[in-house]
Parts: structure tokens; sequence; C-alpha cells
């Protein structure tokens, strides 16, 4: 059976199609006579109106588009667990889009930034360039990066140059001076900064107590755990490991801790190691970091975007979230 459409309502109710319209948006313009025969027929044909074509027809699509990268990653998943937490309870969608190619990115901004696809957007660790970025102010589309900044647009971050300052520091307390640094490759296409702004807050922790950069204990590589595993086997099988790893994320952690273990270095009486994030693999693993709120981030990214949906709102352009050193079990002083 064919579904019925509003101009068959339309001709079964002896109307026009925008008396129809009216009806379903509930418009004061229409009679209370000419009301109940746009419902009888609506009853009759068994009509169900396009939600979206009401929405359109209403100058709003009642979604909500956030971009993210790389999916699957612990960190981004969590991020999102906090956006949907509040979208849930609200009258938007969640639309996603994942932007897993620098071409994809540049094409969901440029998609996005049309009033037509969403009533706002969050960007997750991407950060739109200026181009981009007057596109949507240009639209009047409400949009709020989370880990990535633009002066031009409202954004949530963490200090991670403070983070990577406070992880190193640790480590040197511990009295370790043979301190490595692992990573994602610190330029990358994707514009990511977290990597290069934990690695400075590192540096500035070593030239503090006098301890000199060492640039073998620099390791950067392709994203992901299997990576890490790789670059930090090269990097403890050298003439002179070190005694401790500040692995940029937990996820380079965790394969910091596979690559000891196939090397039979001992966690943490020969090799201490500390990553960033905070993310479940990390309790469940008892790996000491750096914990950044992401759920919370996501949670606050919704928060702010529906706040500045409203009109006259003012909604603070860039609100820093803190981190917390989380001491657990991969971490102790060097084995004299």
């Amino acid at each position: 059976m064919v579904a019925a459409t509003i101009r068959d309502v339309a001709s079964e109710a002896g109307v026009s199609v925008a008396t129809v319209s009216r009806v379903l948006n509930k418009s004061s313009q229409v009679t209370e006579e000419t009301y109940q025969k746009v419902q009888a027929a609506i009853d009759a044909l068994d009509y169900s109106p396009s939600q979206t074509a009401r929405r359109l027809s209403m100058g709003r699509t009642h979604t909500i588009g956030v971009v993210v990268p790389f999916l699957t990653l612990p960190s981004y998943v969590e991020r999102l667990r906090g956006v949907e937490s509040i979208l849930a309870a609200s009258e938007y969608d969640l639309v996603l889009f994942s932007a897993d190619t620098p071409e994809k990115v540049n094409s969901y901004f440029t998609q996005l930034s049309r009033p037509v696809r969403t009533d706002g957007v969050i960007v997750i660790s991407l950060k739109p360039d200026d181009y981009h970025a007057k596109r949507f102010q240009e639209a009047n589309i409400p949009i709020v990066l989370v880990d990535a900044r633009h002066p031009e647009l409202t954004s949530i971050v963490v200090d991670d140059t403070a983070g990577g300052y406070t992880a190193t520091c640790y480590l040197v307390e511990l009295g370790h001076q043979k301190i490595a640094y692992l990573c994602d490759y610190l330029e990358n296409p994707f514009g990511f900064i977290a990597m290069q702004d934990r690695f400075e807050g590192y540096k500035q922790a070593l030239i503090e107590v006098g301890i000199d950069f060492q640039p073998e204990y620099l390791q950067q590589g392709e994203l992901g755990g299997r990576e890490a595993v790789s670059l930090a086997k090269k990097m403890l099988s050298a003439d002179d490991p070190p005694t401790a790893i500040f692995a940029a994320s937990d996820i380079h952690a965790v394969g910091v801790l596979k690559a000891a273990q196939e090397l039979g270095i001992r966690i943490p009486e020969e090799l201490s190691v500390i990553g960033f994030d905070g993310i479940r693999d990390s309790e469940y693993l008892e790996i000491s970091t750096i914990h950044q709120p992401l759920f919370n981030s996501g949670v606050i990214s919704v928060e702010l975007l529906l706040a500045s949906m409203l009109e006259d709102s003012k909604v603070e352009k860039e609100k820093i979230m803190p981190t917390q050193l989380l001491v657990r079990g991969t971490t102790a002083p060097p084995n004299k």
C-alpha cells in the first residue's frame, strides 16, 4: 500500500496543501471547522507527515552534528558518551560524521556550515580553518570545539602542556633522569595539537631540573597501540634505554607495557610508564596516568551548544578543564 501524501490529504479535505501544513504546524490562522476537516482526512488516509519535512518547514532540523576522527578510539568514544547522555534527554537527534581522512574533514565542514543540515555542530579534536570558521559564523550555525581551538569559536580544552609537565615532573621526583616521550607524529595532516603540547610540557620539566633533552628518547609514529609496541621495542632495545617512558596517551602506554613484557622488562622495577587520558583500560591495567575529564567534556560541549542557540545568549569563548595525576602500579623509583 502506497503511503498517503500531504497532497492526498489536501484533496480529501478539499483544501490547499498550505492549509494542511498550517494544521500540522498548529497554526492559529486555521478555523476550527477547517481543522476538523483536515484532521478527519488525516485519520481516513492514515497519513503520517514526514518529520524531516516538518522540521525543515519550521526552519529547524532538530539534529546536532558531531564530527569526530577515529571513531573507535576509547578517548573519542568516552567523549561521545558524554554528548549522547545529554542529547538523549533532549529534542535533538545525534548525527555522527566519522572523519578519518583530511579530505573528509574538509567535506564535512563544508556540508555542516549550511543551515539545512543541522541546528548545531560539535567538533572533536579537529580545528576548522579560518575559511570554514567564517562559513559557520556567517550561516549563524552554533559550533563548539572539543580538544581543539580557534580564536573565533567556542572551545573546551585541557591544558595539555601542563599535563605533560606534571607527568614528567612526577617521574623526575621519583628519581628518573632517563625519561623518554612516545607519541603520534607531532606533525600530522589532521592538525592535532595535543601531542605537541604534551611534548612541550615534557621538555619544560626536563629543562627546569637541568636534564638535557635526548633526541633518541623521542619516538613518534602512526596512531595506534600496535605502532606503540614497535616504537617502544626500538627504544628499549637501544644501548642506553630510558628508565621511564611518558606515553602521550593511555593507548600508547598499553603498547609500552606489551613491548616490555615481550622483552622481559619488569614494570615498574626496571621501567616506569605513565600515560595520558584516564581511559578505562588504564584503570584495569593499573597504569599511572594524567586523567582528563573525557566524559564531562562531551557533556559540557552539548550544554554550551544548546545555550548558544538561545537568543542573546552569552557563552564563554574557551573553557579549560582540569587534569589530574593518578598514581598507580606502573611507576616507581628507578632500580639502582
